[in-house]
């Protein structure tokens, strides 16, 4: 008897152990700093997972199925599910042909913009005359509306009476159908592009270049390099990370290059040479009711920003800054 009293007692002992360890951990939880900010963060963050990224699931959910408008919900049954949409996707040449518009957008608008705006920094850095000033005037366009900037280079684009054709018709050229030649249309919206976030690449360039010491400018100096050597060998390769920022900024604009087009040429009406992936996917939602074919599109754009995003997360983690 006294045995199996003690083996009780030490069974009791272990439980009471165990509850008093599960009371410890309880409350150095309800002390950290996640217990004590829960309030504060799980609403809006609860908004955000539904609003965000339960529309992103189902958004994907709808490419799945065949579903065409709002007469009926989407059939979700698991046999109703498939990539029938995907394969419509590939082999649509149009999907190919906004494809291919859309890649070009993207690389000239954010390479030129790029190059721009490092051309523009290091003058600025060298201290140039009236820097403050062209400092402002090429800031100035980042404050305008894709809508504003739409509408302004509508204007300097006309045949008539365009400031560019006026200006290009003094010299004798001219003048050019720059929104209505298919040939055309295209590179004039890259430049509009490159005007409104020239100076956003600029600003990037420019903070980099500012926490860079002077020293090192100097000791290239008396080792006998030029300027451009010294920024091309020296400054230019220090500026990976300001490159990386503004690249992965201004390939999610050209991404979102729909809300100028929109301005610019109005509903359904973007030219065939100016057409993108965004603008054919609103054209196939909202007038074609194809809604599902339209998800489908719009989950492909989704893949294109997370493969520009996710390498450049993991290099902002790699570098300490997440």
């Amino acid at each position: 008897m006294a045995g199996s009293q003690d083996t009780v007692s030490e069974s009791q002992n272990v439980g009471t152990g165990a509850e008093r360890d599960w009371q410890t951990r309880l409350e150095v939880f309800s002390k950290s700093d996640f217990a004590r900010s829960f309030p504060y963060w799980f609403i809006p963050f609860s908004i955000m997972g539904l609003g965000v990224y339960g529309g992103i699931g189902y958004n994907t959910l709808i490419s799945l199925t065949d579903y065409e408008g709002f007469n009926e919900g989407p059939d979700f049954s698991p046999g109703n599910l498939d990539l029938e949409m995907y394969v419509q996707t590939v082999n649509d040449p149009w999907v190919w042909t906004t494809g291919k518009n859309t890649f070009v957008l993207l690389i000239v608008f954010t390479t030129v913009t790029m190059v721009l705006g490092l051309f523009l920094a290091v003058m600025l850095d060298r201290g140039i005359r009236y820097k403050e000033k062209i400092q402002t005037v090429y800031l100035l366009p980042m404050a305008l509306s894709f809508v504003v900037t739409a509408q302004f280079w509508l204007w300097m684009y006309n045949v008539n009476n365009g400031l560019i054709n006026l200006l290009l018709g003094a010299v004798g050229l001219g003048p050019y159908n720059w929104i209505g030649d298919p040939s055309l249309v295209l590179g004039a919206v890259i430049f509009a592009l490159i005007w409104q976030f020239s100076g956003y690449a600029m600003v990037v360039f420019l903070a980099g270049l500012q926490s860079i010491p002077d020293d090192q400018f100097e000791a290239a100096q008396v080792d006998g390099a030029s300027v451009l050597r010294t920024y091309w060998r020296v400054i230019i390769p220090q500026l990976k990370s300001s490159s990386v920022s503004a690249a992965v900024v201004l390939v999610i604009f050209a991404l979102k290059a729909f809300t100028f087009l929109f301005s610019m040429f109005g509903q359904y009406r973007v030219p065939k040479g100016t057409d993108i992936l965004a603008t054919l996917m609103v054209r196939e939602a909202f007038k074609l009711q194809n809604w599902a074919y339209a998800a489908a599109i719009a989950t492909i754009l989704l893949l294109m920003a997370l493969a520009v995003i996710a390498p450049y997360l993991h290099y902002q983690h790699k570098q300490g800054s997440l």
